[in-house]
């Protein structure tokens, strides 16, 4: 019986599998010989092909990703260093206090009472930025989605958008929200821009199995803060620092531990910056 080759669409569904348990689970024990088993390869391989598409070992990635995460949440919420360590998988809280020191060279203690210390860019506030906002509970929704990994100035939206259409059009799928939907996993802040990864998104009204690059998940249901601001995405950043620090504190909820989305309300090909309608959810509790 002839041996049926891999192809790069079948380690992509494999990869983006492997990387939403991560996502999914930074506060266990992350066991790599489980995630081999997951991926149906053999160590070997496994870990080849996940450095290969990660650009990082799959260890050095899952460290990274743990450590980013602590920043995002010494900076954005109230808990503890103690429950930051036990929520990211370390079992004390001096072991995160050391990783996080080699990463970016101050305590956390001392990055979060330090506000003007940079990991790498400086907070821009709009004072006088006017927002729609509102607290939303929005039930669990099936997307399919494309996995980027670069800059979030840089990556090819509309193109990976038609890639969407296409699959759903390729596999006789009923069409999805006509609306893309972002998930932006990491903060520029604390990542640098060529690890920085996003998931283009379509929700669809039906779960669908993933094939190639195009993964398949759900998003949770929950509480959303959702602002829409209309304006230019290139001032995108400046919009998120002022909701972080300005509005959020305000409404008086704390964050949960998931990445928030945009949800793009008109055609930027077809719009003039100035007109650009972008919702922006945040999850909260």
């Amino acid at each position: 019986m002839q041996q049926r080759t891999s192809t790069k669409e079948e380690y992509l569904k494999r990869v983006n599998e492997v990387i939403e348990y991560i996502n999914n689970h930074l506060g266990e024990d992350i066991d790599l010989n489980r995630l081999a088993e997951m991926s149906h390869l053999s160590l070997y391989h496994f870990h080849r092909v996940m450095s290969a598409f990660l650009g990082e070992p799959l260890g050095a990635f899952i460290v990274r990703t743990r450590i980013e995460t602590a920043a995002r949440l010494l900076r954005y919420t109230d808990l503890s260093i103690s429950d930051i360590a036990y929520r990211i998988g370390y079992g004390a809280p001096s072991s995160l206090s050391k990783a996080f020191r080699q990463f970016y060279s101050i305590s956390p203690n001392e990055y979060r009472n330090n506000k003007e210390y940079i990991i790498m860019k400086p907070e821009k506030i709009w004072p006088d930025l006017q927002l729609q906002g509102e607290m939303k509970e929005i039930p669990v929704r099936n997307v399919i989605y494309i996995r980027l990994t670069g800059d979030y100035r840089l990556n090819d939206y509309c193109g990976t958008w038609m890639k969407l259409i296409q699959f759903v059009r390729e596999q006789n799928l009923p069409m999805g929200d006509v609306c893309p939907l972002c998930i932006y996993h990491d903060d520029p802040k604390v990542t640098s821009p060529d690890k920085l990864r996003t998931d283009v998104c379509m929700v669809v009204p039906v779960a669908v199995t993933p094939k190639g690059e195009v993964g398949a998940k759900q998003i949770p249901a929950g509480r959303y803060a959702s602002f829409l601001y209309k304006g230019s995405y290139e001032h995108l950043q400046a919009v998120y620092d002022t909701i972080y620090a300005r509005h959020i504190p305000e409404m008086g909820y704390s964050l949960r531990d998931e990445p928030g989305y945009e949800r793009y309300l008109n055609d930027p090909t077809q719009t003039k910056p100035e007109d650009l309608l972008t919702e922006i959810c945040i999850p909260v509790e």
